[in-house]
């Protein structure tokens, strides 16, 4: 069960991030609304104070722009801002989009109620998820997600299909703000507290400007020459990703895919939108192919972590110079996709950590990182034991400003909070599993290497044990754990 304490940090007192930019935001306003226009006033008031540049429209420079959206009126994407904006403004580029939308208190009890009730029915009725604006097949989606993050998550999706724009700011309130959700991708819900106005306007711009100030690390390069068929199908790895596929679908690690499709129809939407997004992503140590074997992304083209097949992977053989994507070696006769967007995040990892040379008891003698397994999925840990698993936070500023998947801001602090793990530094330490969780995000979990088992095996014995309970919800802000009367470590959210 969780517990909460309460905290007393406030937007002006708590950790920033040292690596955040000067940003060029532009505000413009779509839906004009008097409490809307107070917020994105707000909003700018503080970016500029903080020393940003603030336009009333894009130009060739503009790093992000700001605009509104009134709930239930759904926009068509000739009218989205997503995909009219560089030719509305005579743009090179596309800036990043954030959409500000309004709901008033009874709305969104309204509505939430309304899900709530929905998503608990047995059987489900697809009628109750139909929305204006979305496909006749979004209630799967819709339903798939709400089982996962409740149904906060699937008003989410709702509200995303409907402003045609990826991250929203949901503003509840009639004449003053109650309160202020931050949507993105992956479905992170942190909120932002109107309590004092300078500070809930501080940390929506502060929030805001984290996420543009985060460049997408997927810039992969193919290196050396290709592996030679033989060479791979003699790897016993591809066959264990294929297994660990399987066990981890068994235990529902993974959630379907979104298919933006199946939410709403759009023509062309691949130059600013993928057509799908899978949800997690694993990787293995190949001691014959000296790499490691990763999921491929699920932008590019559906993946079924559950059915893998050899085109689902990718082979990993390092960072590129700049460290903006993985380098991959191809396999000749592969399709050769490129590798999950966390790619990086997976090679990175191993960096200040130290290696051990495999002994007698494993069928090849060679030198490996000690970490062997890497998996991450949208879950969150309720609770682990400290005899077999350890817990390692990130530094404290990703859990007041979140950064999200796929990018060199999240690869960093994985890379950081691992790199002082006690079990991870020393090999012989008795503790098989560690694991951190990305707040709004999901939860990275590793293995050392432990003769007699296949890849991921230790995982998911421990899953089964009870050493590491994986959980449907997600932190959305500071966390950390706390030790129960039998000394299992308990989830702790910190409210601030």
């Amino acid at each position: 069960m969780q517990r909460k304490r309460e905290g007393t940090l406030t937007p002006t007192d708590r950790p920033i991030h040292p690596w955040l930019n000067k940003v060029r935001a532009a505000i413009v306003p779509g839906h004009e609304h008097p409490l809307m226009e107070r917020v994105l006033e707000g909003v700018g008031r503080q970016m500029a104070e903080l020393g940003h540049t603030v336009l009333d429209a894009p130009d060739s420079e503009t790093d992000l722009v700001l605009t509104t959206y009134r709930y239930g009126q759904p926009l068509g994407w000739r009218d989205a801002l997503m995909f009219t904006m560089r030719r509305r403004f005579g743009l090179s580029h596309t800036p990043s989009l954030y959409t500000l939308i309004l709901m008033t208190p009874a709305e969104f009890r309204e509505i939430m109620e309304h899900l709530e009730g929905a998503l608990q029915r047995d059987p489900i009725r697809p009628e109750d998820f139909a929305f204006e604006g979305l496909a006749p097949t979004a209630w799967q989606t819709l339903v798939e997600q709400g089982q996962r993050g409740g149904p906060i998550l699937t008003l989410e999706r709702v509200l995303q299909a409907q402003a045609k724009c990826i991250r929203l700011l949901l503003l509840i309130g009639d004449e003053e703000p109650e309160t202020l959700y931050h949507f993105d991708l992956v479905g992170a819900h942190p909120t932002s507290n109107p309590s004092n106005p300078d500070e809930f306007y501080r940390d929506i711009a502060l929030r805001i400007v984290t996420t543009a100030s985060t460049s997408e690390v997927t810039n992969h390069e193919v290196v050396d020459e290709p592996i030679s068929r033989e060479e791979w199908e003699q790897s016993t790895t591809r066959m264990a990703m294929r297994v660990a596929g399987v066990e981890l679908g068994n235990r529902n690690f993974f959630t379907r895919m979104i298919r933006v499709d199946d939410l709403i129809h759009i023509p062309a939407v691949s130059d600013v939108l993928a057509s799908q997004y899978s949800e997690g992503c694993f990787a293995t140590w190949d001691p014959q192919l000296e790499a490691l074997v990763a999921t491929v992304t699920g932008s590019a083209r559906p993946v079924d972590k559950g059915n893998l097949t050899d085109d689902d992977l990718a082979v990993l053989v390092g960072v590129t110079a700049t460290s903006m994507g993985a380098q991959v070696r191809h396999v000749e006769g592969k399709l050769n996709t490129p590798p999950s967007t966390e790619a990086v995040e997976m090679v990175e990892m191993d960096g200040p950590l130290p290696c051990i040379t495999l002994g007698e008891e494993w069928d090849i003698q060679a030198e490996v990182p000690v970490i062997r397994s890497r998996l991450h999925g949208h879950r969150g840990v309720d609770a682990y034991d400290p005899d077999h698993v350890q817990f390692m936070p990130l530094a404290d500023a990703f859990y007041h400003y979140l950064v999200s998947c796929g990018t060199g801001a999240q690869a960093q602090a994985i890379k950081e909070a691992f790199a002082q793990s006690e079990a991870l530094c020393n090999p012989n330490d008795p503790r098989q599993v560690v694991f951190t969780v990305l707040p709004g995000h999901g939860a990275m979990i590793v293995e050392k290497w432990v003769p007699g088992k296949v890849p991921f095996q230790v995982i998911w014995e421990y899953m089964d044990a009870g050493y590491i309970q994986i959980a449907k919800a997600i932190p959305q802000g500071p966390m950390g754990y706390a030790p129960d009367e039998k000394r299992i470590m308990r989830l702790v959210l910190y409210q601030v």
